[in-house]
This record gives structure tokens, C-alpha cells and sequence, in this order.
């Protein structure tokens, strides 16, 4: 039996995302609806030192999940995800980034030229 996602917000991100995929011709697009349509427990959650490992400066990364604190990130770069924990959004801040939601960053890079997606 198929899982029914209850949680409004997650829903219409998930719609959102599909449409923008169809629009732009972009693939990262209906990548990230699929990761968002997992399961809870299976869904991404990325600590803030693999992104720092993973991002050069000023570099768009996307999460499609949730964004955690555990680590420190030294550089800027622009991070959308569906959620953040206040630890990673103040960290990513104070290194001089961006937090987005996901809806605004597909807004920032509609084709999805150089984001790059961790999971």
C-alpha cells in the first residue's frame, strides 16, 4: 500500500517542483520531488560539514530535505532545502551564506545550471 503524505507544506513543494520540471526541461527538478516523496525516516537530512566539504565558495547547493547543524562551514554559499534546524540556518549565515527555501531557490536557478544536489 502506497504512503500517503499528510503534511500540506511537503505536498505542494513536491507539486511545485514537478511542474518546474516540466517547464524548464530541468531533471534536478524532478529529482528533488522524488527525494521529497520518500518516506520520512529515508528522507535526506545533511549535517553542515558535509556541505562544506562538498561546496566551493558562493556555490548553490540543494537539499532536498532537512539542513542540520552538526559541523562548521567557513565559506559562503546558498543553501535551499526544505528545512532547516536554527543551528545550520545561523551558521550558514554568520559564514555570509543564504538559506532558501526550495520554492525560492528553483525561483534563483530555474534550469538548475551548476546547483548541485546532496543526499
Amino acid at each position: 500500500m502506497r504512503r500517503v503524505i499528510t503534511n500540506p507544506e511537503l505536498q505542494e513543494t513536491i507539486r511545485f517542483l514537478k511542474v518546474k520540471a516540466r517547464e524548464n526541461k530541468s531533471r534536478i527538478w524532478e529529482v528533488a520531488a522524488e527525494n521529497l516523496s520518500r518516506p520520512k525516516r529515508r528522507r535526506t537530512a545533511v549535517n553542515l560539514s558535509h556541505i562544506a566539504r562538498q561546496a566551493a565558495k558562493d556555490s548553490p547547493i540543494l537539499v532536498p530535505g532537512k539542513v542540520l547543524g552538526a559541523g562548521m562551514i567557513a565559506h559562503p554559499v546558498i543553501v535551499g532545502a526544505f528545512q532547516f534546524t536554527q543551528e545550520a540556518k545561523a551558521k550558514i549565515e554568520r559564514a555570509g551564506g543564504k538559506c532558501v527555501r526550495i520554492t525560492d531557490f528553483v525561483g534563483l536557478y530555474p534550469k538548475g545550471s551548476n546547483v548541485k544536489i546532496l543526499r
